[in-house]
């Protein structure tokens, strides 16, 4: 698989990673399989997908110990990204940024990821009770004591910026430009895919001038993008997607001409090409720094998402998906 790069350090990844957060959270959890996801993960890593993403809050650390159980052998094949910040309660989340905190839960990640090295750490969310540049100066001495190899910030999660007329990655754009003068971040994760370009705006961009790798999050748009759901079909209650207000029955009618025009285009390259490796390959497509992280907890999809790097748009292709209409939502 093409491989890319993240941060000035030039820490090399596949095009495409594996989000593994749907193994063990947030995705209907009848449907979980700790087998299933094993194999997908040996798939991806077998494929050239060596990015693994994961977080010590997805279970919670249910994540971590599934990732381990493969990484105890096959360490040197993977590129292991995981994330601090957040702890899960009973029906809350909140954040901590102590720095105390992140030390230890750093400690806590390596035991049940069965490594001695997290390749990429990243911060989920900032503490608002915590200046941000202390959370990250312990984040930094975690690198300089051999723990961590490089450090990222996953962008401030908030449709907010909509209503109150700010754009939508302006709090993030602060936070970076504060940690940046405490230690280098190496990446920053935020959502980018066909109906949510919103950080193609500024965020890259800000990322591109810097060197700093951007890891797309949701790039097939919680699956809608793979054309796979049909509206009105419904989710489990524990789904993120069932309370989402781009999944309500009549939204994912009225988002239905995104996806027919992923298939037009998926149809010129061939009839085994399909929606989502075209919307993959759109996210490729946007920039060298952009590594799409396809969130999966299936063999066969992983094989899918890997092989959308053999699909390659052509200028045409962009047009179109260019003039797609924009994704409909209850905050619209």
């Amino acid at each position: 698989m093409e491989r890319r790069t993240i941060g000035a350090g030039a820490l090399a990844v596949g095009a495409v990673g594996l989000g593994c957060m749907p193994m063990s959270w947030a995705y209907s959890s009848s449907r979980q399989r700790g087998d299933e996801s094993l194999r997908a993960v040996h798939r991806a890593l077998d494929l050239g997908s060596t990015l693994l993403d994961t977080a010590d809050m997805y279970g919670p650390f249910t994540n971590e110990l599934l990732l381990g159980r493969v990484l105890k052998q096959r360490r040197d094949d993977a590129f292991v990204s995981t994330k601090v910040g957040l702890l899960v309660g009973d029906q809350h989340i909140v954040a901590n940024g102590r720095p105390g905190y992140v030390k230890r839960a750093c400690d806590a990640s390596l035991r049940r990821l069965q490594t001695d090295v997290i390749d990429l750490y990243q911060l989920h969310r900032a503490d608002p009770e915590v200046p941000v540049e202390e959370t990250w100066g312990a984040m930094g001495e975690l690198v300089r004591a051999g723990k961590v190899r490089a450090l990222g910030l996953c962008a401030v999660g908030a449709r907010g910026g909509r209503r109150s007329g700010a754009r939508l990655h302006d709090a993030t754009l602060r936070q970076l430009k504060r940690v940046q003068q405490v230690f280098p971040v190496s990446a920053v994760q935020a959502e980018l895919s066909v109906w949510s370009p919103e950080a193609l705006d500024a965020l890259l961009p800000w990322c591109e001038a810097r060197g700093i790798g951007f890891l797309a999050a949701m790039p097939l748009g919680n699956g809608f993008l793979t054309g796979t759901l049909t509206p009105g079909e419904g989710f489990e209650p524990d789904d993120l997607r069932a309370r989402h207000p781009r999944f309500t029955a009549e939204m994912m009618a009225a988002n239905q001409p995104i996806v027919a025009g992923l298939r037009r285009v998926a149809r010129r390259h061939g009839e085994e090409v399909t929606p989502a490796q075209v919307a993959l390959a759109w996210v490729l497509s946007q920039s060298r720094h952009v590594v799409p992280v396809p969130g999966t907890k299936h063999y066969r999809w992983a094989t899918e998402n890997a092989d959308a790097v053999d699909v390659h748009l052509t200028p045409e292709d962009l047009t179109a998906l260019s003039r797609l209409p924009p994704a409909k939502g209850s905050w619209d």
